[in-house]
This record gives structure tokens, sequence and C-alpha cells, in this order.
């Protein structure tokens, strides 16, 4: 049997108790699939993240609903391992759900996925297999871990670039990298669809996942409106000039365009964007694209996958999930991440997160508190 890159071994036999987290999509049943190959005893758990689960997706929308739990219990079943529904409900609405509304009424822009890897994958998920015995947990991210000579692991950047997931990985810690398993990073997602129907798994071409997993029907703002109800407010111009209402500050982000119902055009006949969102005031700025021009950043909350960021040291920064990568001078100062962009780069919001990058490896993570942005010219 063969080992993948970045499996942990242990002095003797090499052979590990893994937890595999099936979601019921190709992916982890893959992974899972591979652990096995690889020697591992594996064992199969998929989290039931949902009060009421419907009972079925709705394309690629959504997860975590029956139909999901079935289809892991099915892919588990045919590689062979034990298999355990774990109901994580409600500290996934506690620790996920309850901070992204949170932080939306706090005139943020969350990343709900990155926060369910810190909070329930790689916290809770990964807690419990550790007191139950298990050595570690296995998903089915598209990412890298390297081993290093001295006994420390590091997290790469993934081969599929375009399913590279490092971005919502980079809130682990280097004790939490010990613990963890990703077998598909060195293989493109064509491939693990191709290998899973070799090995007979029925979820082979299941639609992936997308957008936000507890708003299976894609609306977010209504969603929003069902937990913080509606607040009128103003829609400002660049000088303070009104020009239109809304429903709720929550129900805007940094950089959007459309939607904006303002009720004259710009004097330069531009289109405008959110430049800014108050929840003290419930007001809305908006105004020219120049204005979402952001050259620097400070970041709160830094976790690292190992040794933090060298003062003005020089680095790469990816500031949104499916953003690219921008050359950054980053350094901690007093507990914070303080960030300087080469040039500048736009639509990034209070909320998100800034992950570090030293080539492929990733260095941290941190969630954006305030942003710099020049002056707009009069």
């Amino acid at each position: 049997m063969t080992d993948f890159p970045g499996a942990p071994t242990t002095p003797s036999t090499g052979r590990l108790r893994v937890l595999a987290a099936m979601s019921g999509g190709v992916d982890s049943a893959v992974a899972a699939a591979r652990a096995v190959e690889a020697g591992h005893e594996v064992t199969g758990v998929h989290l039931a993240l949902s009060a009421n689960p419907q009972s079925f997706r709705t394309g690629a929308r959504g997860c975590c609903t029956i139909e999901d739990s079935r289809d892991a219990w099915r892919a588990a079943d045919v590689i062979g391992i034990p298999f355990y529904v774990w109901d994580l409900a409600e500290r996934f609405r506690e620790d996920v759900i309850d901070d992204f509304v949170a932080e939306y009424a706090a005139g943020r822009t969350p990343n709900p996925c990155l926060r369910c890897n810190e909070k329930i994958k790689f916290a809770a998920l990964l807690d419990k297999a550790i007191a139950l015995g298990f050595d570690a947990v296995c998903t089915g991210h598209y990412a890298r871990i390297v081993d290093l000579p001295d006994g420390s692991r590091e997290l790469h950047r993934a081969v599929d670039g375009a399913k590279d997931q490092s971005y919502v990985l980079g809130v682990l810690d280097a004790d939490q990298l010990a613990h963890s398993l990703f077998p598909l990073g060195d293989t493109t997602k064509d491939a693990i669809r191709a290998e899973a129907e070799q090995r007979g798994l029925a979820v082979a071409k299941k639609p992936d996942s997308h957008d936000i997993c507890f708003i299976a029907d894609g609306d977010t703002q209504g969603f929003l409106a069902r937990h913080l109800g509606t607040a009128t407010g103003d829609i400002l111009d660049v000088d303070g000039t009104k020009l239109g209402e809304h429903d709720g500050a929550y129900g805007f982000t940094i950089g959007q365009r459309k939607g904006l119902r303002i009720g004259r055009p710009a004097a330069d006949g531009k289109p405008r964007y959110v430049l800014d969102i108050s929840p003290v005031n419930n007001t809305v700025t908006v105004g020219p694209v120049e204005g979402l021009d952001v050259v620097g950043l400070t970041a709160i909350r830094p976790r690292w996958c190992g040794t933090e960021p060298l003062v003005d040291g020089r680095y790469t920064a990816q500031l949104r999930a499916h953003g690219e990568e921008v050359p950054v001078t980053a350094a901690v100062v007093d507990g914070e991440l303080r960030v300087r962009l080469d040039t500048p780069a736009r639509g990034i919001a209070p909320g998100q997160a800034v992950v570090l990058y030293d080539g492929t490896r990733v260095v941290g993570s941190a969630t954006i508190a305030t942003t710099e942005r020049p002056a707009l010219q009069a």
C-alpha cells in the first residue's frame, strides 16, 4: 500500500486511526478511500449541521441534507469502513450561523466556510476525534501538507489551482496541521471524479456544493432580513448628499454595484459602488470605483500555520476566497497584522480574511478590521 503526501506517521507502524469527515460529496469520499488505501484504520463520519435538514439538495446549492448523509453512508459502505453521523447542529448554529448574522449586523462581510473550518471541522471535530483516540482527521479539501526534516509541517496550495482551498484552511495552527490529512492536494478535480468512478462510488458525478451551505436558496439578503428585520436608512454620496433609502445596511457589501436603488445618476455619468457600510447610523455610502482602492489594512485575531511573519517581510496575500494573490509587506504589531499592498486592490471589506503566502506555503490568516484608502481626488 502506498502513502499519500503529507500523511502523518507514527514511529512504529505508520498506521493511524483516522476519522474521515464525509460530506456526501465526491471529494471527501475519495479522500476517505485514499486514507484506507494508504494503510490507515479509517472511520467515516458525517456531520449533521442543520437542525431541520431538507430531504434533498437543489442542484449544487446547500449541503447537509438527508440525501447528503445517505450518499456519505453509501460511499462508506463501498469503501468498507464504519460510518457514523454526529450531530453538531447546535455548535454550527452558534459558531457559524450566529457569527455570520452578527458580522453582517456590524457592517462586516464574513466568510462562513473559513469560520466552519476553524470552529467545526478543525476544532469541534478534531477535538472530539483526539478525545476518542483518533490520530488524525481526513477531509476532501484541496491543499497539501509538506513534512519537514525537523518534524514540523507546512500547509501549501494544491496542485489544482482552480480548486485550491488553502485560503479557507489558513486558520489552522501548527497543532491542528499535525493531526490533519488532505489526500487530494496533489490531484486535479477531473482526476478525482474519474477515480471515484473507478472505485464504484455513486457520487462520482454529483455536483459540487456552491454558495453558503445554510442558505440553500442562495438568497443571502432574504436570510439576513428574516434574522435582522428591516431598518430603513439612507444611501449617501461621498459628499453626504442623500441619494436614496435602503431597508437594511446588512443587505449591501463593499464593492456592490447592482441593486443600489439610488434615484439619480452621478454627475459624471459613471456607475457608483458601495464604499462604506455604517451600522452605527444605518447608512450606506456610495461613490466612484476609485474609492474602492485599498493600499493597506489591519487585521485582527491572527492564526499562524507555523512561524509568524517576519517584521516587514515580503509575502503575497489573498484577500478574497477566489481572489488573486497580490504582493505585500507584512508585520505583526501589538498582536495585529499590518499589511501594505504594493498596488491597490479593490473591494476589500472588513470581516473578510487576509491569508499570507510565502510561495505556495500558507503563512497564516487574520480577519480584516480596517482598510486604508487613498483620498479621492475632487
